[in-house]
């Protein structure tokens, strides 16, 4: 199995700066509630002096929001969603200690996280832009079809996993307590993003292995290296 963006993505997006793991053995049983907290604390005392539309993080997605023809304020980039929600309530759900562990990450560098269960995807996971014809399935059952140009990211099967890039994942590849092999996907597009993303991904290797443990095979993508391969057993 392998992950990529497509030409058409790095050509328009020459900024981008994606990271991606792959880990085997996760299970629903680890507790990450320290790992949690010091997270949101780094979260915190970023939000105590600027508004998450204020950071040069969110400001970079929202600028290709527009780019794509979107309305930042309507449709916002997962870990945007994930700091507003954390500002107005001082916590997140938890979900699942993965997730719970990814949304923390992801709120303290304010970098949107997206997290597949591999089972569920077709080959190939390719982030590009929509034919039409592909199938979506909502976390509430229904299946929508991402038009024509939307930036999904879709498998071999035709099945969009996520829709308008770091918007909303696709409920067909959640993680659930059954789940055991994961794909993590990290992507930046502020000025200092590789340097931020390096971080972000020795950071949560780390911390997989120190929960777990196991150890995630990772690497931060580029426009001459777009690949990443894993096995998805």
């Amino acid at each position: 199995m392998r992950f990529q963006h497509s030409d058409d993505i790095w050509r328009d997006f020459p900024e981008l700066v994606p990271a991606a793991l792959y880990a085997e053995g996760i299970t629903a049983d680890a507790v990450p509630d320290a790992r949690i907290a010091a997270y949101g604390e780094v979260a915190a005392a970023r939000l105590a002096t600027a508004s998450e539309g204020e950071l040069p993080e969110i400001q970079a997605w929202r600028r290709a929001f527009s780019r794509m023809g979107l309305k930042p304020t309507q449709y916002r980039c997962a870990s945007e969603s994930l700091l507003r929600r954390f500002r107005k309530e001082g916590a997140l759900p938890r979900l699942h200690p993965l997730i719970d562990l990814c949304n923390a990450v992801s709120i303290a560098y304010a970098v949107p996280i997206a997290v597949f269960d591999v089972s569920r995807i077709d080959g190939c996971l390719e982030v590009g832009y929509a034919a039409g014809e592909e199938t979506y399935l909502t976390f509430s059952g229904e299946t929508e079809h991402p038009p024509a140009k939307e930036v999904i990211f879709a498998d071999a099967a035709g099945q969009a996993h996520a829709r308008r890039w770091t918007n909303r994942q696709s409920g067909l590849s959640a993680v659930r307590d059954t789940t055991a092999n994961v794909l993590i996907v990290a992507e930046a597009l502020h000025d200092t993003a590789r340097k931020d993303i390096e971080s972000l991904t020795s950071a949560l290797a780390a911390e997989l292995n120190s929960l777990w443990p196991i150890t995630p095979k990772h690497a931060i993508l580029t426009r001459s290296a777009p690949t990443f391969e894993f096995t998805g057993e």
